[in-house]
């Protein structure tokens, strides 16, 4: 089994998502929400036509659509991969979403496992990355990525393999406000 970005953002909302899911193999039935399956509806209209307004705006040299990237933990689908003009490389991923002053965390930990695949696949240093908003006129923010947010998107993969493989029980997250609106909150034990 490799982990999706998904993994790791559940893993880090809360540990016990991981038993849950990958262990007792319970799903959450995500294909049934309607902002997931609209946001992958609008990735693809997307890449179809958006070829080059980026590279002014941004300082792209390059860039590479649409990119399927893995490493020995990690894949996944990054929309874009773009190589600025300082030799360094920034994901940039679409939201079909509002951008409302304030990025969430779930956004940039995908950047960050973005960062950890470009990485290993193109052997680049990637510094930041870029969240593209479409329910804003297309707003275009900027995420800075720094090594601890790339060691901590490793650490938490290398967590969910060792409760994945072990049948560990993990700790539920400190935050008892996330309880409130969990799938799994009828059966957690807390």
């Amino acid at each position: 089994m490799s982990l999706t970005p998904s993994h790791i953002i559940q893993y880090l909302y809360c540990p016990r998502f991981t038993y849950f899911e990958y262990v007792l193999s319970i799903p959450q039935h995500e294909e049934k929400s309607f902002k997931a399956m609209k946001g992958r509806e609008v990735h693809d209209e997307k890449l179809e036509r958006n070829k080059d307004y980026l590279r002014k705006r941004l300082g792209v040299v390059a860039k590479h659509l649409d990119q399927y990237l893995t490493n020995d933990y990690l894949r996944g689908r990054v929309d874009e991969v773009l190589t600025l003009k300082d030799d360094t490389m920034a994901p940039l991923d679409y939201k079909f979403a509002e951008y409302k002053d304030r990025i969430f965390e779930t956004y940039k930990t995908q950047l960050y496992c973005y960062a950890w695949l470009i990485e290993e696949n193109f052997g680049k240093t990637v510094k930041k990355g870029f969240l593209v908003y479409v329910r804003s006129k297309h707003q275009v923010v900027e995420v800075a990525i720094e090594r601890e947010h790339v060691k901590r998107v490793q650490q938490a993969a290398e967590q969910i393999y060792h409760i994945i493989g072990n049948n560990y029980y993990p700790k539920a997250t400190k935050s008892k406000k996330r309880c409130l609106s969990c799938t799994y909150r009828n059966i957690c034990i807390r």
